[in-house]
């Protein structure tokens, strides 16, 4: 059957159901492999073949049983290692994902989330019971530290990624005023965690690692209100070494602080790695898509 080049073009615009701007939309998606505007993800079943492309975990599972898969694994790496089962902290990086989410966590036992964004987090923490400890895991500009803590006040955990001296002392002073307002104000201290920039990669944040004894000797010193957990890094996608030498960098941080290494923290390991960083020395692990799923960051738009 021959069709011609213009009846072609109006059997198109005449049956398609979707609009001009949809079927780009779609058409986009299908090019990419795997993206798709919310519109037309409203109008997909949750559990349909397309989504389990695009997600990475959850398609076919629960947010409750992700959680207690990715459980499992922490457990069973912990063990490998001679570790125990609650050697190694979980947190839930929930950033983009809405509160109803994060409450199937919550409801099967999850405390510990992470947020990148600090808007995002604040507002998540108005909603969220507060028993949640919340971790800030991204980039915090020095303006906006202060407002974090202030909002969110003793729920706010640690903040995982003070990499400058400048951003330590905006949060110091931020934890100043946050003891103001409670009766047992003494109590109180903001944890903290020192970047480290393992990969030496442009794109990531954090100190160099021949830097990071120094900068934390001088916060531990000018800081009296933060207490310093440790040392975090994200390193580059299929890079152990950046775990361990994170590992060896704790030992000059140690040494420099005059405790003993095991004192702090290894905050390493994400949803695609974090049963090799816990055999190599993590004690806080990152997972988000594993749990959550696939993010859409259209949504902070």
């Amino acid at each position: 059957m021959f069709c011609s080049r213009n009846s072609i073009i109006a059997l198109l615009f005449s049956t398609t159901s979707y609009s001009t701007s949809r079927f780009a939309s779609t058409a986009a998606a299908a090019a990419s492999g795997f993206l798709i505007s919310n519109k037309n993800l409203a109008s997909i079943p949750r559990h349909s073949a397309f989504m389990k492309m695009s997600s990475s975990s959850t398609s076919d599972t629960s947010i409750a049983d992700a959680l207690e898969q990715v459980r499992a694994r922490v457990k069973d790496a912990s063990l490998s290692v001679g570790k125990e089962e609650n050697d190694v902290r979980l947190v839930a990086v929930s950033k983009t994902k809405p509160v109803e989410l994060l409450m199937e966590c919550y409801k099967s036992g999850q405390r510990r989330f992470g947020e990148n964004y600090a808007q995002e987090l604040t507002s998540k923490a108005e909603t969220m019971p507060d028993d949640v400890e919340w971790h800030f895991i991204g980039s915090l500009q020095s303006n906006k530290a202060a407002p974090l803590v202030k909002k969110v006040g003793t729920r706010l955990k640690v903040v995982e990624t003070v990499s400058s001296k400048k951003l330590a002392d905006k949060l110091d002073r931020a934890v100043v005023e946050v003891r103001k307002q409670l009766d047992n104000s003494d109590d109180y201290k903001l944890g903290i965690y020192i970047q480290v920039n393992t990969s030496m990669e442009e794109s990531k944040s954090g100190v160099e690692a021949k830097n990071a004894a120094s900068l934390a000797k001088d916060i531990a010193e000018s800081c009296p209100h933060l207490s310093l957990e440790g040392l975090m890094t994200i390193g580059a996608p299929g890079d152990f070494d950046c775990f361990d030498r994170l590992v060896d960098c704790r030992k000059e941080v140690a040494k420099s602080l005059g405790v003993v290494e095991e004192d702090l923290e290894l905050s390493m390991g994400m949803s695609g790695d974090f049963e090799e960083a816990i055999r190599r020395g993590a004690t806080n692990v990152r997972v988000g898509s594993t749990i959550f799923g696939a993010r859409d960051y259209s949504t902070l738009k």
